[in-house]
């Protein structure tokens, strides 16, 4: 369109910088705004180096203890032997990579104690009285070691033994919340493993149970041991059909005495199933 005056003759080219310039600023903001925004390139740094082994702690879970080293919980329960629904305990070590070598107790600090052998122990004889009258009026009786115990059952490729010899108060009722057999006995009474296996917890997180001891065994077997008044194992130890593991008290409870449940692939199963009858 022709131009009338100087006037407009110079207006219009004014209007069309400025339009110029105000489209160039909004681009040039775009094109800034569009750089800023720009999604990160996903960081693989940002996952923990994972360890060989890790030590479950309070609040752990498996898919968490994954999710923290970019793994899968499928990977790590399978390595470890760990059905549905993927059940951790509290100071249970947790292989991660699967090249790594097991975990032996000998690199613990720990000082492991001398697992009982399963051997008949003899009682000491009194001895007689003298023919010569005795003056004394007080006499000190020999105190014996509880000796574990001898007979045993084998199921599932498992050799079992009771875990107690005092009497059962209480058996197996689902009904009754009883998951297991309950022993009467007296504080500091010996309490035994039921099979060979790997002590997975010792401690007293579980407050309904108290001084607790978790040992799994092959097969899909893991057994408890609750009430205790010492802990004579530590996580991660193996121990043996018969050894002493802790003993006795009313940790937890008002009387004294030991809960002892077996679990099959993370299900209550009665003790007799696989506890010797005698």
């Amino acid at each position: 369109m022709p131009l009338v005056s100087h006037g407009r003759l110079f207006a219009a080219p004014t209007t069309l910088l400025k339009t110029l310039f105000v489209s160039t600023a909004v681009i040039s903001t775009l094109i800034i705004s569009g750089c800023a925004s720009k999604p990160q390139v996903h960081n693989s740094a940002r996952y923990a180096a994972a360890p060989n082994f890790y030590t479950v702690r309070s609040g752990d879970t498996l898919s968490g203890i994954a999710a923290r080293y970019g793994l899968s919980y499928l990977s790590i329960a399978e390595m470890n032997d760990i059905a549905a629904p993927y059940r951790i305990y509290v100071g249970q070590s947790i292989r991660l990579k699967s090249g790594s070598a097991p975990r032996t107790t000998t690199t613990r600090p720990v000082t492991q104690p001398a697992p009982i052998q399963r051997q008949t122990i003899a009682i000491p004889k009194t001895t007689p009285a003298p023919t010569a009258p005795v003056t004394t009026t007080t006499t000190t009786t020999p105190r014996t070691t509880t000796p574990a115990p001898t007979v045993s059952s084998t199921v599932g490729s498992l050799r079992w033994v009771k875990p107690s010899n005092g009497a059962v108060i209480e058996n197996f009722n689902l009904a009754s919340n009883v998951k297991g057999i309950r022993y009467g006995g007296n504080v500091g009474d010996p309490v035994f493993a039921a099979a060979d296996g790997q002590v997975v917890y010792a401690a007293d997180g579980l407050k309904e149970y108290g001084n607790l001891v978790l040992i799994k065994h092959i097969n899909g077997y893991i057994t408890a041991y609750a009430h205790n008044s010492k802990l004579n194992v530590n996580s991660g130890q193996n121990v043996a059909a018969g050894q002493k593991i802790a003993e006795m008290g009313s940790s937890g409870t008002t009387r004294t005495m030991l809960e002892f449940q077996v679990r099959l692939d993370g299900k209550p199963i009665n003790p007799t199933n696989v506890l010797p009858i005698n």
